[in-house]
């Protein structure tokens, strides 16, 4: 299974955001230190703020941070939440047209592997994944540590 990008941009954003901590970022640093569209970043910021994961501070000194503990984001949860579909094969949908539906073995497979990935990402959090903040750190060059 392959994430859309749109998931990979919201993990990233919320992993800037977990190693920044309290401090606010922009749209433009986490463009910057991802080497990703502004546009991509703005859709991912507005939506993640939408759903609840971010907040955003208007104003001259302004700019986003996380709206929950990095402890209370869970990985599982928000791929579910960021990607459109979850379906890997014709047969998940409801346009299924396949001739071997009734019969298929592989449907099933399939099902088990998607539920096996979802609760692999589930036993994650967000502060998992930002562990090493002080390397994270680094590799973004646009943090830096009081």
């Amino acid at each position: 299974m392959k994430l859309t990008r749109y998931s990979d941009y919201s993990l990233r954003v919320l992993m800037y955001l977990g190693v920044r901590g309290e401090g606010l970022a922009t749209i433009s640093e986490i463009a910057e230190a991802y080497g990703i569209s502004r546009n991509h970043v703005m859709k991912v910021v507005f939506d993640l703020g939408r759903i609840g994961y971010i907040e955003t501070v208007r104003g001259k000194r302004g700019g986003i941070r996380l709206r929950r503990a990095p402890e209370e984001i869970n990985v599982g949860e928000l791929v579910r939440r960021t990607e459109t579909s979850l379906e890997l094969v014709e047969c998940f949908g409801s346009d299924n047209t396949c001739c071997l539906a009734p019969v298929c073995v592989l449907r099933g497979a399939l099902d088990e592997a998607l539920r096996a990935f979802l609760e692999v990402l589930d036993r994650y959090t967000l502060a998992d994944l930002i562990a090493p903040r002080r390397q994270l750190a680094d590799q973004l060059k646009t943090i830096s540590f009081a």
